[in-house]
Order: structure tokens, then C-alpha cells, then sequence
């Protein structure tokens, strides 16, 4: 056909940020030259900065399409793994057909056991670009090619209140509260007075009837996880997230059998598998794809394993320039079992520049990109931000 892929162009995009996220360095995490600093809370790196990796995919015909993953730390590493591998076998494949390549890829280091972190990341960028084309192709929003859209607009909840102190995080909530929000997430590593406090402080100015989730960030060993999760309890927490180390799947499965409260999990994983492996020992009550490491075609395909099984979907969100969080929302809005999506407002708000296109988050809900494919681009101030690697 002559839609055929002719291109694959891989860009790394970096902006500066007031406040690192999840809010600022306590001591003992001063960053280090490269911008990078590690929280004490749960001993992860991050930057002090915001920075994705873009693909643009280009076909036969003149259409682009653009793909998003993360990053974060080591942005080489995935645009090596793109550009010296994975874009030869790209070229001069069918667009209409994402999730095929996307399997044909996966399966092109199978035997050296790659089955997640960059490599994966690198799949999720190419996929999305190509279901962005398929839609263009067929004039379609990426939604009606996944089947339809369930849910529009999609619910949302805030995630994150970057402030120093609890009456400040608080009073974030009630800012966003204010703007038509019902439901909420704080993260317990940056809870310096405890989650169990931070969580009554939080139901004291939001009210009975806002929903409030805690995400514990892999941080846990089981019975620290569960007793935390019971001090939380008489606050009405809505679900935990990633309660124990992703690793420990014996300690999930404890978890979740023992947890009175819905446990919620599945942000790093990067295909089905992860799923598939977790579901039969694990009474997983929410299941949380990150469409940045998963890509469409992953996503989609956790999406229903899930609904086959009666768990509800909450996807985690953003950390980006937009470009797969409208992936995320096209993939969302075609799910049985979709109840709320992350709102990540300390970056979506300050980075909605960078994007061409209608997707908003407001009063509480997400209204999806309109247009065929994805329906956002980079802006121009982007595409002048944007460095080829």
C-alpha cells in the first residue's frame, strides 16, 4: 500500500520545573549535576526537570504520526534502542495494522529476555505513532478504532500536591476542589507527618464525600503495607497504590487478600504478562496501565483482561508533553471497566503549550482530543524545544 512507513525520527524535549516533582527536595536529596535527585521516601531517583522522548513516524503518503515515552533518566538509552534497532523494522511496514508490528518487535529480542523497562518504553513510542496514523488513515479518532468510546467525558482525579507542609498540600486539594473535583491522591513518601495524618488532614478540609487514595510507591515489605493501610482506614481511603515492592509478588497476593481497602497497582508494567501473572495469585481490585510504557496495543490488551475479570481500570497518567496522555485517554474511553483517570495537573497545566489539539482536563472530567488519530501534535514552541538524538 502506499501508506507505508518511511520515516522514524527520534526527539528528546526537556523543560525546566519551580518545584521537582512530587514537591521539594528535603534534605538529604539535594540533586546531583546531572539534575538528578533521589527521595528518601521511596529511594527512587527523579529529575528536577521535565523531559519525554518524541517519535515521529512518517508514511509513504506524507501523513506523521507521534509516538511519547518516557525520559525521564538515561534518554539515550531509548532513543539507541529506537534508532539502532527498532527503526530499520519499522520502515516499510503497514500503519493500519499497530498492533501487529508492535508483536513483531517484541518479538525481535524474545530470546534475550527483554520484556520491559527501555525496550518496551521504545516499542510504546513507535505503537503509539502508529495507531496515531492508522486513525488519520481511516479518519478516525483512535477511540472508534479500539471499538468505540464508552466514556466520554472521562472522569479524573488530582494526583499530587507538590507543597511543602500539610496545610499546604491541603489547602491544594481544596484549590482543586473549588474547580469541580471530586477525587484525589497524595503521595506517602513526601507525607512527612506520617500517611495516616496526612490522610486526616486531607478528609478534614475535603469533606466525607471526597475520594482520597494513597500512593505508597513499591515502598513496602507486607506487614508494613498493611499496617499502614489500617491507619489510613478510619479516614476512608478510596485505594493503595502499589503498596509493596513490584518484585515481591507474594507480598501482593498478602496484600490484597488481607487489605480491606481495594489495592491498586500495574503503572510499571509493560505488557499483559504482567498481568496475566499476577491475577491468579493477587485479588488485584484496580488495575493501573501507564500508556508511556505500554503503548496502545498493551494497554488495550490489559484494559480487557481486566474487565474479563471484574477489575476496575484507574490508568496512572503523565509525565510528558501531553503526546501519550492523549494516547492515554483514546485508549481509556474505549474500556468496559474504566472508572476514573490520573490527573497529573502539576505538569499538564504548565505544559499544555506544547500541544496542538483540544484535549483538556476541567471540572473534574478529561474531554478527549477531537480529530483523526490522536488529534494532538507538538506546538511550534515544542517542535523549537525538541533536540533530534
Amino acid at each position: 500500500m502506499s501508506d507505508r512507513i518511511t520515516s522514524v525520527t527520534v526527539f528528546s524535549l526537556t523543560l525546566p520545573r519551580d518545584v521537582p516533582y512530587l514537591g521539594v527536595a528535603r534534605p538529604g536529596e539535594e540533586p546531583n549535576a546531572r539534575g538528578y535527585l533521589v527521595r528518601k521516601g521511596n529511594r527512587t531517583v527523579y529529575p528536577t526537570f521535565d523531559r519525554s522522548i518524541l517519535v515521529r513516524v512518517e508514511a509513504a503518503g506524507g501523513l506523521v504520526g507521534w509516538g511519547e515515552t518516557y525520559g525521564l533518566v538515561a534518554p539515550g538509552a531509548v532513543a539507541a534502542i529506537i534508532n539502532d534497532l527498532l527503526a530499520d523494522f519499522t520502515i516499510g511496514r503497514d500503519p493500519s495494522d499497530p498492533s501487529a508490528v508492535y508483536d513483531d518487535l517484541y518479538d525481535l529480542m524474545r530470546v534475550r529476555g527483554y520484556t520491559g523497562g527501555f525496550y518496551v518504553d521504545a516499542l510504546a513510542a513507535i505503537d503509539i505513532a502508529l495507531w496515531d496514523i492508522a486513525g488519520q488513515i481511516a479518519g478516525k479518532p483512535v477511540c472508534e478504532l479500539l471499538g468505540g468510546s464508552r466514556t466520554r467525558p472521562i472522569p479524573a482525579y488530582v494526583s499530587g500536591l507538590p507543597k511543602a507542609t500539610r496545610p499546604e498540600r491541603a489547602e491544594l486539594a481544596l484549590h482543586w476542589a473549588d474547580r469541580g473535583f471530586t477525587a484525589f491522591k497524595f503521595a506517602t513518601p513526601v507525607a512527612d507527618d506520617g500517611p495516616a495524618k496526612e490522610l486526616e488532614t486531607l478528609r478534614a478540609a475535603l469533606g466525607p464525600e471526597a475520594r482520597i487514595a494513597a500512593d505508597m510507591h513499591w515502598n513496602q515489605d507486607a506487614e508494613t503495607a498493611l499496617r499502614l493501610i489500617r491507619e489510613m482506614e478510619p479516614h476512608g481511603l478510596w485505594f493503595a497504590e502499589a503498596p509493596v515492592r513490584t518484585e515481591d509478588m507474594a507480598a501482593l497476593a498478602r496484600v490484597c487478600d488481607e487489605s480491606t481497602v481495594p489495592v491498586a497497582v500495574g503503572e510499571e508494567w509493560r505488557t499483559e504478562w504482567d498481568l496475566l501473572n499476577r491475577m491468579d495469585r493477587c485479588h488485584i481490585a484496580i488495575v493501573q496501565p501507564e500508556m508511556g510504557h505500554k503503548g496502545i496495543t498493551n494497554f488495550t490488551r490489559i484494559g480487557h483482561i481486566a474487565a474479563e475479570r471484574g477489575m476496575d481500570v484507574i490508568p496512572h497518567a503523565t509525565i510528558g508533553t501531553g503526546i501519550f496522555l492523549a494516547a492515554s485517554l483514546h485508549a481509556s474511553a474505549a474500556l468496559p471497566t474504566l472508572r476514573c483517570h490520573e490527573f497529573q495537573h502539576s505538569i499538564f497545566e504548565p505544559n499544555r503549550r506544547l500541544l496542538e489539539g483540544s484535549m483538556d482536563c476541567a471540572d473534574g472530567y478529561y474531554r478527549l482530543p477531537e480529530g483523526g488519530g490522536l488529534g494532538v501534535r507538538p506546538s511550534q514552541e515544542a517542535e523549537r524545544l525538541m533536540q533530534k538524538i
